[in-house]
């Protein structure tokens, strides 16, 4: 976690001095620990996590000059999110806004996108294990988000086969997860 807000604090320094590689470098690691703190933060709110990314990188773009170097770079864009992210839940009416736990901003490098791709790995492992006319259903309709006469048209089925294959396979799935085969 130290080396990451030093590393953090380099690139930002960098980027404030001119050196835009190092900014691109400092905003593209910063999102990542962003999406996987707001995941983690607004589970019940997954279409809200890219775009309160997005609201807080363009906010710490708009403040760089305000960023003291002295201090830690977490601390300073773990307030800006922490306020992203009360700010969507009053605008929304929810509760939860007054609910959210002021926890420190050595959270915001604990987060990381891994959970995300461990999951997709398991997702991909256990689509492996079904025949074909259940994978490939599930892979173009529901994880690829093609419509059901895309997914016939590529893979040569009816879109009744489609239909069937995605219900069947997901049930395969579910029974597979349950410890049952």
């Amino acid at each position: 976690m130290i080396a990451s807000e030093a590393r953090l604090r380099e690139l930002l320094v960098c980027g404030l001095s001119g050196d835009r590689p190092a900014y691109h470098l400092f905003l593209q690691e910063m999102s990542t620990h962003l999406r996987a703190y707001f995941r983690h933060r607004l589970g019940g709110l997954p279409d809200d996590v890219e775009d309160l990314v997005q609201e807080v990188l363009l906010a710490v773009h708009i403040q760089r000059h305000t960023y003291d170097p002295a201090q830690p770079v977490t601390a300073w864009i773990h307030a800006i999110a922490r306020y992203k992210m009360v700010d969507l839940l009053r605008r929304r009416g929810r509760h939860e806004a007054f609910n959210v736990p002021l926890d420190e901003e050595s959270d915001l490098l604990e987060s990381t996108d891994n959970d995300a791709g461990d999951a997709r790995r398991d997702v991909i492992q256990l689509l492996e294990q079904l025949p074909d006319r259940q994978r490939l259903p599930i892979q173009h309709v529901k994880l690829d988000g093609l419509s059901v006469a895309e997914a016939a048209r590529l893979t040569g089925m009816s879109q009744s086969a489609v239909k069937v294959g995605v219900h069947r396979g997901l049930k395969a799935l579910a029974a597979k997860i349950g410890g049952r085969k």
